[in-house]
């Protein structure tokens, strides 16, 4: 059994309005994305990583593996449209096998323990699909201008990656969505609307997700 990461890269960095995608930006002198990545490269269970992203930016990636000796990566891949045919781009991209393991993590998640990649890994080798999750701690309310109800956060969680799959559930996966024309916010999504049970992993709030300039502050904080 081998086991791919796959590193979609392919945000525009519209949200927080800067002339280069949040994933390249520096943060003490080092690109984010390369924070994730040799994350990856040092886990000895991941054999391959498999990066898709925006054309214009695969000499600025190719520079930062070379510079940073990430001999993982095996390719880079040109992104889709969105997210969903960016990864489905990666996963055809590679010779894998029904039963090899496929890692999906966000580029701008950068500060993944390794215990916590390990029990993912370890735990996808049992059950199959996995997610890493957080538990709700706060109230969680729902309304628009005033509070209209109040959710029971007991059975509540929040969605983070990795996300690990055997090959072939993914690629039924993106199968089914690709005939249904159904888009989802991540994989997971996929891989439950084709049947399949996925088991809950707990993540970390330090496995947070760079997506706005507050984020950006608290990664220069940390790293600093």
């Amino acid at each position: 059994m081998k086991v791919y990461a796959i590193i979609p890269s392919g945000g525009t960095g519209k949200r927080i309005n800067t002339p280069l995608p949040k994933q390249y930006i520096k943060f003490s002198g080092k690109e984010l994305i390369a924070y994730t990545l040799e994350i990856f490269q040092k886990n000895t269970n991941v054999n391959k990583i498999v990066i898709p992203a925006q054309k214009e930016y695969f000499n600025l990636l190719n520079g930062i593996i070379d510079k940073y000796k990430l001999n993982k990566v095996s390719k880079i891949v040109e992104g889709g449209k969105d997210r969903q045919h960016s990864v489905q781009n990666a996963l055809e991209s590679i010779d894998a096998k029904d039963d090899d393991l496929i890692i999906v993590h966000d580029a701008v998640r950068p500060l993944l323990p390794p215990s916590i990649l390990n029990n993912a890994i370890e735990t996808a080798k049992i059950y199959g699909n996995v997610i890493v999750a957080i538990k709700a701690k706060d109230t969680l309310i729902k309304g628009s201008d005033t509070v209209t109800e109040y959710i029971d956060r007991n059975e509540i969680y929040y969605v983070q990656t990795p996300q690990i799959f055997p090959c072939k559930n993914l690629r039924k996966a993106f199968d089914n969505a690709k005939k249904e024309g159904f888009i989802g916010t991540d994989e997971s999504m996929l891989v439950t609307k084709a049947g399949f049970s996925v088991k809950i992993v707990e993540g970390s709030s330090i496995n947070f997700k760079v997506t706005d300039k507050s984020d950006i502050e608290l990664l220069h904080k940390i790293l600093n």
